[in-house]
């Protein structure tokens, strides 16, 4: 949704996400900053800005994504955009869908994302980025890469969970997150997130992606 921000893509997720509400599926949404964060970092960089303040930045590029996609989605989502994490179950008491950025330096939204997962003993994490999953090595780098469809946790823990973080970090999934995936082993899917179809796929149990389990 923000690498650039796609109004079209947004609007297919509230369909999406609209129509699983009306399924009884309750569900969190953890928006990143995209490339807008990561040119936010950028500039902040250029000024000799330390990581925090980077940080900061694109903490706000996250949150005006899950500021636009919370206004597509009144009334199923409010248009709080949470600022912690423990106001969640509370908001998913009276609205079947909630939308949340970044919350502080240092903590990526991937993360973001595995901790609410977390705290509300969801049974799902959907992680998705502009690739179809997770890959033996760079599509873009390398042609003959294969995607992978199916990994136990400790293959994450070989791909990502010793990735040295930087703010504006681009991988799959972020090396604190992957370690907390495969610490509580956490069943997620890795799918393509230009798609919002796959949304739908994912949380009813279709073969998408990559999936991560034990």
């Amino acid at each position: 949704m923000a690498s650039p921000i796609n109004p079209r893509l947004i609007t297919g997720y509230s369909r999406v996400l609209r129509r699983l509400a009306s399924e009884g599926f309750r569900i969190l949404v953890v928006t990143g900053g995209g490339e807008l964060a990561r040119r936010l970092i950028g500039y902040a960089r250029s000024m000799g800005m330390p990581v925090d303040s980077q940080d900061r930045v694109a903490i706000q590029a996250s949150r005006v994504v899950a500021q636009l996609l919370a206004e597509a989605l009144k009334p199923v989502a409010p248009s709080e955009v949470p600022y912690r994490i423990g106001r969640l179950p509370r908001l998913l008491e009276r609205f079947k869908v909630v939308v949340m950025g970044g919350l502080r330096p240092g903590m990526t939204t991937d993360t973001v994302a595995v901790l609410a997962a977390l705290k509300l003993g969801f049974p799902l994490l959907i992680k998705a980025t502009d690739r179809d999953g997770v890959y033996d090595k760079d599509p873009s780098i390398y042609p003959d890469a294969s995607k992978i469809d199916s990994m136990d946790f400790d293959r994450l823990m070989d791909m990502f969970g010793r990735i040295h973080y930087k703010a504006g970090l681009k991988s799959i999934i972020d090396p604190k997150a992957a370690r907390l995936i495969a610490r509580h082993r956490i069943k997620t899917v890795v799918l393509n997130g230009f798609k919002p179809e796959n949304i739908e796929l994912a949380v009813k149990g279709h073969k998408v992606g990559t999936i991560i389990h034990g």
